[in-house]
């Protein structure tokens, strides 16, 4: 089977039909192109939740290692509109990670979750023998928050406008030009690799995430969030689409693209609009109210980009390039997973 997550198919045929027992304060279980998963609690509030892989990669660094550990949870949490307060970690270590280096990678974590107010109440910590992934285990991130104001990916609405924030691809360019620094810069130049490093610690949606619910007593001009991770921005426009039973029509030359994303993209052979891009956040956004949130995001230094709208379900998924109007596709399997592994392979430094 190849990398990366589970397609929508195998994800409805052997996921979604076995979740355990039925429980009614279950507001909204697992779903396609949905990042959490809320519970009512009483007094009018709910709990929701998600869980991600840990990373850890030698190649890039612990301290590296542990913003992707922490963030990219805190990312899918953010799509509620709330910040994360809870997390739990399992932590299935190789054996050959040293005891300095667990107290340099979780020194990191504790940091990292105490910059956005995380508190870690639990989880499980230990060796594997033969572990060798870039994935040591998982964690899941709760809050609380008032049942009717936590947003979903779900509640897109036909006619509103969606906005991207910053650039496509931005954690796989930057993850493969610091994991493979000398090939990078041999290739590209080091003003590329420069830049493209330079981007890793913008893979926080956070900010962004909470300033589309910052609304000075008004109504939020943002109706749902989705957050970029496997299959890139276009991914996460379709799944927002599917999710929330809509069409969509995407203007490909409005997609942002950084110029450093697009260099590397083209040297590891993968399409920035369809890979990894944790920090950037997918917004389906009020039409009326659409060109004002993109200047409150960029008035804050958040680069965001308007680039299609959420249409009928009957008009499809569709994306227009050079005045020509195709189906989006859409790729369960993200090509930056096979890159990395083939870049590795053939001795790239």
């Amino acid at each position: 089977m190849a990398s990366g997550k589970l397609s929508n198919e195998g994800f409805e045929k052997i996921i979604l039909q076995n979740c355990g027992h039925h429980r009614s304060e279950v507001r909204r279980g697992p779903a396609f192109g949905v990042d959490v998963s809320v519970v009512d609690l009483p007094g009018g509030l709910a709990m929701a939740m998600t869980s991600d892989p840990l990373s850890l990669i030698p190649s890039l660094g612990l301290q590296e290692s542990a913003w992707l550990s922490v963030h990219l949870m805190a990312n899918d949490m953010g799509t509620t509109g709330f910040a994360p307060m809870y997390a739990q970690m399992v932590l299935n270590l190789p054996t050959s990670l040293s005891e300095a280096d667990l107290v340099t990678y979780w020194s990191f974590v504790h940091q990292y979750c105490s910059e956005i107010g995380v508190a870690i109440t639990g989880g499980h910590t230990g060796r594997i023998e033969g572990q060798n992934s870039t994935i040591a285990g998982g964690g899941t991130m709760l809050l609380t928050a008032p049942a009717e104001s936590i947003l979903l990916s779900c509640n897109a609405n036909e006619g509103d406008v969606i906005v991207v924030t910053k650039s496509c691809a931005i954690s796989a360019s930057a993850i493969l030009a610091m994991s493979f620094p000398e090939t990078v810069t041999n290739k590209l130049g080091r003003d590329t690799y420069t830049d493209a490093c330079s981007l890793f610690y913008q893979t926080s949606s956070l900010p962004e995430a909470l300033l589309a619910t910052a609304t000075d007593g008004q109504t939020s001009a943002v109706t749902a969030m989705h957050d970029v991770t496997e299959g890139g921005v276009l991914g996460a426009v379709y799944e927002m689409a599917v999710a929330s039973g809509n069409g969509v029509q995407i203007e490909d030359d409005l997609v942002p693209i950084n110029h450093a994303v697009a260099e590397v993209c083209a040297l590891f052979g993968i399409d920035p609009r369809y890979s990894i891009g944790a920090g950037s956040m997918i917004m389906a956004v009020k039409s009326t109210r659409a060109h004002a949130f993109v200047e409150k995001l960029r008035n804050t230094h958040i680069e965001a980009t308007i680039i299609g709208k959420l249409t009928a379900k009957e008009s499809g998924h569709t994306l227009v390039k050079n005045g020509k109007t195709t189906e989006l596709p859409y790729y369960p399997n993200d090509a930056y997973w096979g890159a990395f592994y083939n870049a590795q392979k053939n001795g790239w430094k």
